[in-house]
């Protein structure tokens, strides 16, 4: 094939067009002696370029007529290979799809003689086919031989399109149980003394059970054995052990042939620590005592394929009810929860975005959920219980256990991936489930399933799009039928019974699946735009939902949130646009009666949930004080003034509340915070800021309706306690101080008549009952405590902390800070108690003595009756009492020389503690690891039960909540208890050395 120099040949520009990459080493095979028989016939080049990779299939062929022995053998396959268009479909096919069948054609030579037979029978072989071409096999490597040979026939149907996905997995599967029998039938051979004693029976699982085995895959079995009549059943046990490893080794080894697949028994009772191989009996015991969900999960597919067939079919007859009975089972919510988060997690990050099997929108997303629903609904129905994944989707199809469309869709996308994985496979025989990256390979997979056009870019856009069905359908398998059990279907649609709805209801955690099919039926129902929305929302809803402690709860409350805001046009505008509005609301409102309260009151609230980070934000003092504020300016009279203080605190209080469930929960993009401090943080800092703006609204409409702009005297607020030290949680009172100053010229009489209506009315107006929650104003903390005057002047203070303060007073006064008011007047009063809390010579002994006495006091005295102490966490043992008291002793005794302890915050205070060397860095951990989940229960408690807690609820659901707050899953809840009781044991023993045993 010569042309003149510089111009290309006509050869060269007719393999570009064919589809060769590299046209110049092209013609140079096609210029080689094994191809000059046929170089210039044009049947063999349009061949070639119809195949996957023809310069492959190129380079295959002549490595093939090399290996033909003289000049008659290449003749015989250039002369087939012209006439007879089905072996040139099929070789060339082969050739071009697969460099590890083409490095087998080379080292066996006569092999392609095995594609060229085209009968019926050929089309489709079974066992007894590939049976009949294992048959030569005397060795493992004659073995694999024959298995290649057989492989051979398969990926050539399949290359071709003689054979779809479903069928070319059925094959392999077939080839796979003939193979088993082979090599068994060696290892019986070979120990014909052991084949004596004992029957043996191996079951298939995973996907070769199924009916649906990959190209390269672990072939998952189980052994059975009994003795044979007459034998000992524990030698029958250890002969059959013997055969069965002897036999996993003849398929597993690698040999000058390489290997077949790995043989994999750990889906065994207990795995690899069990037994290989079990009696029948002992098998039985194992699954009615200890086996796991997934365990019976795996049943599903088990088929008995080699050995003793008749005992592998009373295994399978004697477990097989069992199966069916798993999702009876106690922890089977739980177990499937567990095994749903457990499937893209061991994924290693570089990899999630090729996994085609494990990742988001793979294959293991559609088998799951088929699983899962056949083994809910396979109880009653025996049409589902195909071991085979597409068989079973018709069936739920069928059954009405799974919408038509859906089911077809997704039967489209799993068909897509799987042969997607099937070509990953064949390319080089090797165990995989990664889309590869090159865009060669990416070319070879794609002109494989028919993208000729722009193969890359054409694979890559149907691969996501496949994916995408998936992910979305996901969800949606489990709970579209349930709306279309309570909905109107077209004509001849299958629905889901009434009691099949339930079943599946009560399998997702839903603990009143009549009370959840009622309000699906109200919220999906009719044909308006409305009902439309909310068919396409909750089946995605549902799912959120189940993931909670208390999924009823959620549908209950997002039923309510819809009736009161479902003729707004923005709300499921919203949820249906914005996901993360949608998985937002489905989180906050299953998580507890806190949220869904507050949010009930006010339902335009959830407009905060589909605002991005901005719209769950807290916001700062400043902002809230300026909003609230300007609310006051614009009411008429006090009480309506209080009234839009108390809304805007209601709003703020749902968006801390929202911000604080998303963070502990975490959603699909985002994942839980991992510090619970800084959660802890946020509330305690949102809350107090909250009701620092709140006072100052308030105390802003009372001076202005009773005196206009200026009260006869100087007021204000000083916060104490948890709202002093910024650690205010949801339910906490707001501890204050009042002190006023008469301005010049006012009356003292008159000024504290002013100052104390001021006081009265403040607490009258935001404790008036309301739909907003109210805001308790406690002043206990004061001078001479509830006996003593309301409001004081900064001189009384100063008179009274002069000459009667007690320790006590000192203690408390070290949260004391300015909330609202007269601010000189609030730096004033600071100034005046800083000698007080901080006293230059540090703690006497007496006042040591005096703290340690009252502490011990409040211990004995204040825990409420009945009252399990180590699981209190304000007053118990290790509790949020213990680290305070601790740490403020140090503020009492240090704070004048350390300056960075002169702090209202607990955390603040303990870090400056352990900074100036006053306590070591373990122990200042311990305390602060025990403040923090203290805190952190409280925060839970509250925001489960609605009310405020001190101590762990005792109803399961709840305290199941509870720890989901805190990142314990279903089924967990003893755990949380335990991590709790430890964590505050640690802290009592540093507190009592530091508070009770230090100097």
């Amino acid at each position: 094939m010569t042309s003149v120099p510089g111009r290309r040949s006509s050869t060269f520009t007719r393999l570009l067009r064919h589809g060769f990459t590299d046209p110049s080493a092209a013609e140079r095979l096609l210029d080689g002696p094994e191809l000059a028989a046929v170089r210039d016939d044009p049947v063999l080049l349009e061949a070639l370029g119809g195949t996957a990779d023809p310069d492959l299939a190129l380079l295959g062929l002549v490595r093939l007529l090399e290996a033909q022995t003289g000049a008659t053998g290449r003749q015989e396959l250039l002369d087939n290979l012209i006439a007879a268009k089905p072996l040139r479909d099929r070789l060339l096919g082969v050739l071009g799809a697969s460099e590890a069948l083409a490095d087998h054609l080379a080292r066996h030579a006569d092999d392609w003689q095995a594609l060229v037979t085209y009968e019926a029978r050929d089309l489709h072989p079974g066992v007894t086919e590939f049976e009949h071409g294992l048959a030569g096999a005397t060795d493992p490597v004659s073995l694999r031989v024959a298995y290649r040979r057989c492989l051979l026939s398969i990926a050539a149907r399949d290359v071709c399109g003689t054979t779809e996905v479903s069928e070319t997995a059925a094959e392999l599967a077939d080839l796979a149980t003939a193979t088993l029998r082979a090599a068994l039938a060696l290892a019986e051979a070979d120990a014909p003394e052991d084949a004596a004693l004992c029957r043996l029976a191996v079951v298939a699982m995973g996907k070769c059970g199924g009916h649906e085995l990959n190209y390269v895959s672990d072939v998952d079995v189980i052994f059975v054995g009994e003795a044979v009549n007459g034998a000992d059943e524990d030698k029958a046990l250890r002969a059959a052990a013997r055969l069965a490893a002897h036999m996993m080794r003849i398929c597993s080894a690698n040999t000058v042939e390489g290997t077949i697949w790995p043989v994999d028994a750990n889906l065994r009772p207990e795995g690899r620590n069990g037994p290989l191989v079990r009696t029948l009996a002992s098998h039985r015991a194992y699954y009615q005592r200890w086996a796991k969900t997934w365990e019976f999960q795996a049943l599903l597919k088990a088929r008995p394929v080699a050995g003793d067939l008749a005992l592998g079919e009373e295994y399978v007859a004697a477990l097989r009810p069992l199966v069916w009975q798993a999702a009876e089972r106690e922890n089977f919510v739980p177990d499937v929860q567990k095994m749903r988060r457990r499937v893209i997690d061991n994924i290693p990050t570089a990899e999630v975005d090729r996994q085609l099997k494990l990742g988001p929108g793979g294959l293991r997303d559609v088998e799951f959920a088929v699983q899962l629903l056949q083994l809910v609904h396979g109880r009653a129905d025996a049409s589902l219980r195909s071991g085979t994944t597409l068989d079973a989707l018709k069936a739920l199809a069928a059954g009405g256990y799974v919408g038509r469309a859906d089911a077809a869709q997704l039967d489209d996308a799993y068909r897509f991936l799987r042969s997607l994985e099937h070509r990953i496979q064949l390319f080089r025989l090797r165990r995989t489930h990664l889309v590869p990256e090159g865009d060669a390979d990416l070319r070879r997979i794609g002109r494989s399933l028919g993208l000729r056009t722009d193969p890359v870019t054409g694979l890559t856009r149907e691969w996501r799009r496949h994916a995408s069905v998936v992910r979305r359908l996901h969800e949606k398998l489990f709970y579209r039928p349930l709306l279309d059990a309570v909905a109107q279907l077209a004509p001849g649609e299958a629905r889901l019974s009434a009691a099949a709805a339930r079943e599946r209801l009560v399998a997702l955690g839903y603990a009143d699946p009549a009370a959840a099919l009622r309000h699906l039926e109200a919220l999906a129902s009719g044909v308006t735009r409305k009902a439309a929305i909310q068919r396409t929302l909750l089946p995605v809803l549902l799912g959120w939902f189940a993931d909670s402690a208390d999924p009823d709860a959620g549908l209950l409350n997002f039923r309510k949130v819809s009736d009161a805001l479902g003729k707004t046009p923005w709300y499921l505008r919203l949820l249906r646009d914005e996901g993360v509005a949608a998985e937002n609301l489905a989180r906050v409102l299953s998580a507890g009666r806190l949220a869904p309260d507050l949010l009930l009151r006010a339902p335009e609230a959830v407009a905060l949930l589909g605002d991005g980070d901005g719209g769950l934000r807290p916001r700062t003092r400043a902002h809230l004080e300026q909003e609230v504020l300007a609310a006051v300016r614009r009411a008429d009279g006090a009480t309506q003034a209080v009234d839009a203080a108390r809304g805007i605190r209601r709003r703020e209080l749902f968006r801390t509340a929202a911000t604080d469930i998303i963070g502990s929960y975490g959603t699909e993009s985002q994942p839980a915070e991992a510090d619970q401090g800084a959660l802890v943080d946020l509330v305690g800092g949102a809350v107090s800021d909250l009701t620092a703006a709140t006072l100052a609204g308030t105390l802003r409409a009372v001076v202005r309706e009773g005196w206009g702009d200026d009260l006869p005297t100087r007021f204000a607020i000083i916060g104490m306690g948890r709202f002093g030290g910024h650690e205010l949680g949801y339910g906490s009172d707001a501890d204050v101080l009042f002190v006023h100053e008469p301005r010049d010229g006012v009356d003292e009489r008159e000024a504290a008549d002013a100052a104390n209506k001021v006081v009265a009315e403040m607490r009258r107006l935001l404790q008036a009952p309301s739909a907003d929650p109210p805001l308790i104003v406690d002043a206990d903390l004061r001078p001479e405590g509830r006996s003593g005057p309301l409001v004081r002047t900064l001189k009384s203070y100063e008179a009274y902390y002069r000459r009667w303060s007690l320790v006590w007073e000192r203690h408390a006064l070290l949260r004391a800070e300015h909330v609202a008011g007269d601010e000189d007047l609030g730096r004033r009063f600071a100034e005046l108690i800083d000698p007080l809390r901080y006293p230059p010579a540090g703690l006497g002994e007496d006042d040591v003595r005096e703290i340690r006495r009252l502490k011990a006091r409040m211990e004995s005295e204040r825990l409420p009756r009945g009252t399990d102490p180590k699981l209190h966490v304000k007053l118990g043992p290790g509790g949020l009492s213990d680290v305070e008291w601790t740490v403020q002793l140090i503020q009492l005794r240090h704070a004048a020389h350390e300056p960075g302890l002169r702090t209202t915050r607990t955390r603040e205070a303990l870090a400056a503690a352990h900074a100036a060397g006053l306590i070591s860095a373990d122990d200042a951990g311990v305390l602060d690891e025990a403040w923090v989940l203290a805190t952190g229960v409280r925060n839970a408690v509250m925001l489960v039960r609605g009310r405020a807690g001190d101590t762990f609820p005792a109803d399961p659901r709840d305290l199941a909540a509870v720890g989901r707050y805190l990142g314990y899953g279903a089924g967990h809840a003893g755990d949380m208890l335990d991590v709790y009781r430890r964590t505050a044991r640690r802290a009592r023993g540093v507190m009592e050395e530091l508070f009770y045993g230090g100097s």
